[in-house]
């Protein structure tokens, strides 16, 4: 049931937009590096741009692998799983380019595309904006069914307790602290 798409149509694009989480997968090319996936979300942080490019608004985590290997040699996939329905895993496959806040590329997608955006806005860490050179699905018969409970509120409660207990800086140290390099050293934000 595998099947190789020339675009992101509605259908698809539609498709996207019922899933509750996307995965990230990025790797160094040091052959001795890390891979790294993540998984992201809420679904409202993705928008498809078009029918070759998607974005997402990248939040505060403890780690940086994704922007790092980005800014090393920008390869990525973003990976769907339906969760409920039939099954299916649809890839994309493509070239990402980190946006930081407060750069003018930044500052104009963000605006343009209305992210579902996090309570707490100084946990923004970037925009990823994809350009896709491959779409493909797959069975998905390996994916579980689950059902959707809703959104964790950890990230906002983390982020409103590190700027109370730490001032209005305490997310930008955090990232210099936590976010500056990759596991194995590659610069990420600086």
């Amino acid at each position: 049931m595998s099947r190789i798409y020339d675009g992101i149509d509605e259908r698809l694009a539609a498709w996207i937009g019922r899933q509750p989480l996307f995965f990230v997968g990025t790797a160094p090319l040091n052959a001795e590096g890390h891979v790294n996936v993540s998984p992201k979300g809420p679904i409202g942080t993705l928008r498809v741009i078009g029918s070759d490019r998607v974005a997402y608004l990248d939040l505060t985590g403890s780690g940086a692998e994704t922007i790092a290997h980005l800014r090393e040699n920008a390869r990525i996939v973003v990976m769907f799983c339906a969760f409920e329905g039939p099954p299916r895993i649809l890839r994309l496959h493509g070239r990402g380019e980190v946006l930081l806040p407060g750069s003018d590329a930044f500052d104009l997608l963000h605006a343009e595309l209305g992210f579902e955006n996090p309570s707490v806005s100084e946990a923004r860490r970037a925009i990823v904006d994809v350009q896709v050179t491959r779409i493909a699905d797959s069975c998905g018969y390996g994916v579980p069914l689950l059902s959707y409970e809703g959104e964790r509120p950890h990230e906002r409660l983390s982020a409103e307790k590190r700027l109370r207990t730490g001032g209005p800086d305490a997310i930008e140290r955090y990232k210099a602290q936590k976010n500056a390099v990759s596991i194995d050293g590659l610069p990420a934000l600086q």
